[in-house]
């Protein structure tokens, strides 16, 4: 963890270096979440729900897609552009370096303009949390915090898919944006609205809905049965298959030579 917040301090130093560029990256990341959010206020314009959910408790949702998908990004940029560190050779130099290659992968790029996004978030959840109709209890302030952190880890699940894909085709693929970029466009609205055969996929085989949908049914009262308050801890199973992938990956690597 020292070395970690070592990476971490270097990174944000080296960033800060440019104030300008990094405060417009910034602000452009927080412009492009707001099309988003316009988008949504835009339909509740002319519709007063959508599967039975109000404009603020769509916005709560959306805001929690958001933060943990800015999170992840943030914090999992390495395994992102991982493809090009294959390309370049510089993850030859990660095999020879007595230290985890996850960790390297981890530590060794991360994005603070993202920040913007979570900026975005953060001013939703001030509208949104005392309008959407949450009767707060210390269970739902702790579902709240697991559909966050565990919605975080499974976005940065996704982004270790994505690399360990990489492997086998040096490029990355734009197929896996489906499930990333895709997952925060999508999960802007309660991802049962897409259709049973969607919410089946997004539970059972990229759990999307574990953290999302299921939890905020619990959150807004819809739902009483307490497992589904827990749905986002089940779904950090799901990085278990990610890691065996990554590391099945990193077992069939063959340099490119760079």
């Amino acid at each position: 963890m020292k070395l970690y917040m070592k990476f971490f301090s270097i990174h944000l130093k080296s960033q800060m270096q440019y104030k300008v560029s990094f405060f417009l990256t910034a602000l452009g990341q927080f412009l492009v979440s707001f099309t988003v959010f316009l988008g949504i206020y835009f339909m509740f314009s002319r519709f007063n729900e959508v599967e039975g959910f109000t404009f603020e408790q769509v916005l709560l949702c959306f805001a929690i897609v958001l933060v943990s998908f800015s999170t992840a990004e943030m914090f999992g940029r390495g395994f992102d552009l991982f493809p090009s560190m294959l390309g370049n050779g510089e993850f030859d130099r990660a095999l020879v370096r007595p230290r985890s290659t996850v960790f390297q992968v981890l530590a060794g790029k991360m994005d603070f303009t993202r920040i913007g996004r979570l900026l975005q978030a953060i001013i939703i959840f001030v509208y949104a949390i005392p309008r959407s109709g949450v009767i707060w209890s210390f269970d739902r302030v702790l579902t709240l915090i697991f559909m966050i952190v565990c919605g975080s880890l499974i976005f940065f699940a996704l982004f270790i898919v994505y690399a360990s894909v990489s492997f086998f085709t040096i490029e990355g693929i734009e197929f896996m944006n489906i499930f990333t970029d895709g997952g925060r466009e999508f999960g802007r609205y309660p991802f049962a609205i897409y259709g049973q055969n969607i919410l089946r996929f997004l539970t059972f085989v990229i759990p999307l809905a574990l953290f999302q949908y299921y939890p905020l049914l619990y959150l807004l009262g819809m739902e009483e049965n307490k497992l589904f308050m827990f749905t986002p801890l089940i779904g950090l199973v799901f990085l278990v298959p990610c890691y065996v992938f990554f590391r099945f990956g990193l077992r069939k690597y063959k340099s490119t030579g760079s």
